[in-house]
């Protein structure tokens, strides 16, 4: 079930029917305080997410292995899906980071994702690769601190992925 921080917490501590304590209070606090760094970033990377992508795939893909003749991806339907996929990991990163909740990415993405693109013959490690271009990308964009709070969630598809 996708939630956000303050329902994660809040949850967790009625599931064990307690009060919020000081560590359950620190982590709201938290959350609050960099909610306009996530609100002002997301707005960032919603107005330019089509050119995180294409900087991102000249970056990582467009001269590799997987798009010369004979790659994986060379000519193929499947080099535009793995672009469109790069758009939709952008996207649900940033709804987790602005939720502050990595769930959605469980629940949305990831969940036999790697099956998928085994099954395709998708390489994982380009697209992995490509999902650290998108982080570089859009850092380059949001800042450093916002960078590093999307970089958890895009690093988090990664690690899914590996």
């Amino acid at each position: 079930m996708t939630q956000d921080a303050i329902t994660s917490v809040i949850n967790t501590y009625d599931v064990q029917g307690k009060y919020l304590d000081v560590a359950a209070l620190e982590k709201l606090k938290g959350y609050f305080a960099t909610g306009e760094l996530r609100v002002r970033a997301s707005a960032t990377i919603s107005a330019n997410a089509s050119v995180i992508v294409k900087e991102a795939v000249a970056k990582s893909l467009l001269y590799s292995d997987v798009t010369r003749p004979g790659g994986n991806m060379y000519t193929t339907r499947r080099y535009a899906a793995c672009i469109r996929d790069l758009d939709y990991y952008l996207r649900y990163a940033t709804y987790a980071m602005l939720a502050g909740d990595a769930s959605i990415l469980d629940e949305r993405v990831l969940n036999g994702l790697k099956e998928t693109y085994n099954s395709l013959g998708v390489p994982i490690v380009s697209t992995i690769q490509a999902i650290q271009a998108i982080k570089e990308v859009a850092a380059s964009l949001i800042g450093s601190d916002a960078g590093k709070e999307l970089g958890v969630y895009l690093d988090y598809i990664s690690s899914g992925l590996s």
